[in-house]
């Protein structure tokens, strides 16, 4: 499976603070997502994360504790972005009187943006997901209910607003609308790079007035 060879963006900063440490940070999250989601995280070593990121390994050691606290940090920092841009994409809609169907519509768009933007942290989440032996699963199971606890919030309010049905499963629906994004964005990007990301919102779109709303999209 191909990524783009930049990795995608710039992980954001962890907080507002334009700390020295903050910045030595992001460089470690960067090198050691890129070089992960090349290599894998078992041939990936800590002189390789430093080496990448411009840092001695002590200063590799001095921001976390072990390579696999790294990791952890790295997830739940990247999956707490994309939480916060798919509730920021539903509250912009909220605020101009838009339908909940509406705002889950923009929460897919916004879950592209921000694939398109990180590719290789999205690969190695999905990647993750699959390994049971790790010790973050514990971690990657509470980053993964933070962003889908957010479409369910989205849903019941569809459900409550009557938008729609009451007999949908609310979980597992968040579960299959979050798991389409997340799938359909690495697809389009390692197979179908001609595409846009117009075409592949389109695409889901459709899916999502449909199939989940049960209004064919205009």
């Amino acid at each position: 499976m191909s990524t783009h060879p930049s990795g995608g963006g710039t992980i954001a900063p962890m907080d507002s603070s334009n700390t020295r440490r903050d910045a030595t940070r992001r460089k470690l999250f960067e090198a050691a997502v890129t070089l992960i989601a090349e290599q894998g995280f078992s041939s990936t070593t800590v002189d390789e994360i430093a080496e990448r990121a411009g840092v001695a390994k002590g200063t590799v050691y001095y921001n976390f504790a072990s390579k696999n606290v790294l990791f952890e940090e790295l997830l739940r920092h990247g999956i707490e972005m994309l939480a916060t841009s798919l509730q920021a994409a539903a509250e912009e809609v909220a605020d101009r009187g838009g339908s909940r169907i509406d705002a889950l519509d923009a929460m897919i768009r916004a879950g592209l943006d921000f694939i398109s933007r990180y590719p290789a942290l999205t690969q190695l989440y999905v990647a993750e997901l699959w390994r049971t032996n790790r010790a973050w699963q514990s971690t990657l199971m509470v980053v993964r209910e933070r962003a889908i606890t957010v479409v369910e919030d989205v849903l019941r309010e569809a459900v409550a607003r009557e938008e729609l049905s009451e007999e949908i499963d609310i979980p597992l629906t968040a579960s299959a609308l979050f798991g389409m994004v997340l799938v359909a964005a690495l697809d389009w990007q390692s197979y179908q790079p001609d595409r846009s990301i117009d075409e592949v919102h389109a695409a889901l779109s459709r899916l999502l007035q449909g199939r989940i709303s049960g209004r064919p999209s205009q």
